[in-house]
């Protein structure tokens, strides 16, 4: 492990000392471009494949790639997260990326291997996604600002959500799918040389050649880690489920499409402005005591669907469900400081891989129980089922600390 820098530990509470970090600075700026590339290649990448085949199944499918290999390439890759330096992992999986939008932006290339190169883009995202996340720590420290600066990059993603699409469907009135590609891959080369100029090299965990299946083990067969691990995979399953359902509920008391743009805004904007209260207002002791209470009544703004409320009662329990994921912040440093440090690459990819995985099988699952049930019947369901796992799993976690005889974190509170 390479040595914290001395500025790697703000002492106050707030965004502002993280930015003072000039790795992090690369770091942030690097996501920021490689965040807007993806979502900017979607869009063309999708009206791409539509011009050429006329199939709104194939445009589809275009998207649905963004995630169906996310699974397969987490499994598989964690353990490179350890064994190599995440330095020259980021730079890898960048080059990858950029080399595979180049690709796709070359006249006459077939549909068939713009579909393939965009499972390419996809298979190696978990791996840098955890190697960053994993290099944070070195970066930050893993106190505070490692919370913060996670927040920061969540906070990122969320964003792009908001405004990537609008950018991107703004740049394709002036650029062709394929030129608009072609940015993207500048994007990933561009993000590459500031990782690779911008962030001290440091050497390698010691991941070990195991096998993705025993290094999923090494992970999940601790109990904590287990426990916190399961925390962070299973609420987004739930959250998920009105946002999926959003078109058809929107149609179903007769909101038009404007009303409809809106509601599908509320959850985001809640999820940054929970993350940003949290960072900005709260210091890490508070965090950390908000965090079980918070994560504990999440969900339960879901319940306002079993009266079948109009617009501004959706729109007020959507924002109030995104606020409550101010929880993890609190979640990311239990997470750090209970996971060791030569697991900590897998760790992070196997929880990246998660994530994105459980959040399209729970959209899947909520449509398909709407085909049975009506809309606000399916959403209360997933209020109550979601907030019944969470009180399971913070019994669990509050188990399993209490087998380590009572730790405290480094902000003197009992771990839970």
């Amino acid at each position: 492990m390479g040595t914290v820098q001395q500025s790697a530990a703000p002492a106050r509470t707030g965004y502002g000392p993280v930015f003072r970090i000039r790795e992090f600075r690369a770091v942030f700026v690097a996501h920021l471009m490689s965040v807007l590339g993806v979502v900017v290649a979607e869009i063309a990448l999708t009206v791409l494949v539509y011009r050429a085949t006329g199939s709104p199944l194939m445009s589809a499918l275009t998207f649905a790639l963004g995630f169906l290999p996310y699974a397969l390439g987490g499994t598989l890759l964690a353990g490179l997260a350890d064994r190599y330096p995440a330095r020259r992992v980021l730079v890898a999986c960048d080059l990858i990326c950029a080399a595979c939008a180049a690709a796709m932006a070359l006249p006459g290339t077939p549909v068939a291997v713009l579909l393939v190169l965009r499972c390419a883009t996809a298979f190696v995202a978990p791996l840098f996604q955890g190697a960053r996340s994993a290099s944070l720590p070195d970066i930050l420290g893993p106190g505070d600002a490692f919370v913060l600066g996670r927040s920061l990059l969540r906070m990122v993603a969320q964003s792009a959500q908001l405004i990537g699409f609008g950018l991107g469907g703004l740049l394709l009135t002036v650029l062709a799918p394929r030129g608009a590609i072609a940015l993207t891959a500048a994007g990933f080369l561009g993000s590459a040389l500031l990782l690779r100029l911008g962030t001290r090299s440091r050497p390698a965990r010691g991941g070990s050649r195991e096998a993705p299946s025993r290094g999923l083990r090494s992970v999940l067969g601790d109990r904590r880690i287990r426990a916190l691990t399961l925390l962070f995979w299973l609420p987004p399953v739930f959250v998920v489920v009105p946002e999926a359902l959003l078109a058809p509920y929107a149609a179903g008391i007769g909101a038009g499409t404007a009303v409809l743009g809106l509601l599908m805004c509320a959850l985001p904007v809640g999820t940054i402005a929970g993350e940003l209260w949290a960072g900005s207002a709260l210091t890490a002791r508070t965090r950390s005591r908000i965090t079980a209470p918070l994560a504990a009544v999440g969900l339960l703004p879901l319940l306002l669907y079993a009266v079948r409320p109009g617009v501004p009662v959706v729109l007020a329990a959507l924002l109030l469900a995104g606020l409550a994921h101010a929880y993890t912040l609190g979640l990311d440093r239990w997470y750090v400081d209970a996971v060791t440090e030569d697991l900590r690459g897998r760790a992070m990819t196997l929880l990246s891989t998660g994530l994105m995985t459980l959040q399209g099988v729970g959209m899947a699952l909520a449509g398909l129980a709407a085909e049975f049930l009506p809309v606000h019947v399916v959403v209360t369901g997933a209020g109550i089922t979601g907030t019944v796992v969470v009180l399971l799993l913070l019994a669990e976690l509050r188990a399993s600390a209490s087998k380590m005889r009572g730790p405290r974190s480094e902000t003197g509170l009992p771990v839970i």
